[in-house]
């Protein structure tokens, strides 16, 4: 039981990083934020994303959505950690 939910843990976070992967390259097409499908993706990775705002863009370029990416997968990576501990593998 613990096993699967763990793994349904690390599926949900790998599954979000993937939706704010899209959310990312959405940024280099044209209006596609303005689309229904980039205004539900917006609702999904907006209030995470914000989170990461306080990074200022060097040059241009906006550091936060790699941070963001690292920081779920330490929480992926911290999961497995818990669970070898519980599971004791």
């Amino acid at each position: 039981m613990i096993l699967l939910l763990f793994a349904g843990l690390r599926w949900l976070i790998q599954i979000y990083m993937f939706l704010i992967f899209i959310w990312i390259l959405m940024s280099w097409l044209p209006g596609a934020y303005q689309s229904r499908f980039g205004q539900i993706l917006t609702r999904i990775c907006d209030p995470y994303m914000s989170q990461f705002r306080f990074i200022p863009p060097v040059m241009g370029i906006d550091f936060s959505p790699i941070l963001a990416i690292l920081v779920l997968d330490l929480c992926m990576n911290g999961l497995t950690y818990i669970e070898s501990l519980i599971l004791g593998v």
